[in-house]
């Protein structure tokens, strides 16, 4: 069975992808969460990970004796072992833009991430309306969200970005509770998307799972002192 590495639910985004992508697709794989305690190298979370994979970071999977770090290269995989699960779309063109809005992530959106950090738990909408009025790179990255989901879900008629459920959902459920916690301002067929993607039972069942949690990580929190 495969074996998926992950950190905190409620904080770490990197996690969250593969995750959703193997319980919505409802391939069968274990759990193995390793707490986050800092980022230090002689915390217990980098003594972990380090036996695992040089990157030190998670989300880490494996199979048998292969290790598979990267969310990308992780969502590579799982698609490859499992083709009946369609998890890109079936059309190449569809796929290339699939596979090129999940690089797009991958490496940017650098604003909404530095400045709203996953935190599922908690509802941070004063922070959200400052950072909303301070923070251009944040406006520039929403509006690109919402331009690109917009002409997803009208190319390929919804109720997802590519119809039915792909790696590009699973790639963006992150963003979609960052945007919920903060009350990021969004257009009405755009909030209906992140509220039909946070129903979906894989991501709810992330979600659960972080509300369900009970650390409080000061590292993690920059804009509250408690829970």
């Amino acid at each position: 069975m495969l074996k998926l590495y992950i950190g905190n639910k409620n904080y770490s985004s990197w996690s969250m992808r593969p995750w959703v992508l193997l319980k919505q697709a409802g391939i069968p794989f274990q759990e193995v969460i390793v707490r986050f305690d800092s980022f230090a190298a002689d915390s217990s979370f980098k003594k972990t990970i380090n036996t695992l994979t040089p990157t030190g970071k998670v989300p880490v999977l494996v199979d048998g004796e292969l290790v598979v770090w990267d969310t990308l290269a992780i969502a590579e995989y799982v698609a490859e072992q499992y083709p009946d699960q369609h998890l890109w779309p079936l059309d190449r063109a569809a796929r290339a833009r699939a596979r090129s809005v999940c690089a797009e992530m991958h490496s940017g959106f650098i604003g909404l991430r530095s400045h709203c950090a996953m935190n599922i738990e908690a509802s941070l909408a004063d922070a959200g309306t400052l950072i909303w009025r301070d923070q251009a790179a944040v406006r520039t990255d929403v509006a690109r969200l919402v331009t690109m989901w917009q002409e997803l879900l009208n190319q390929h008629g919804g109720p997802l970005l590519f119809g039915h459920f792909t790696i590009a959902d699973a790639y963006f459920a992150p963003i979609c509770t960052r945007l919920k916690t903060y009350a990021l301002p969004l257009p009405p067929a755009i909030a209906a998307y992140v509220a039909r993607l946070c129903a979906l039972p894989g991501v709810k069942s992330w979600i659960d799972g972080a509300l369900a949690e009970q650390d409080f990580l000061v590292f993690e929190e920059p804009y509250r002192l408690k829970r």
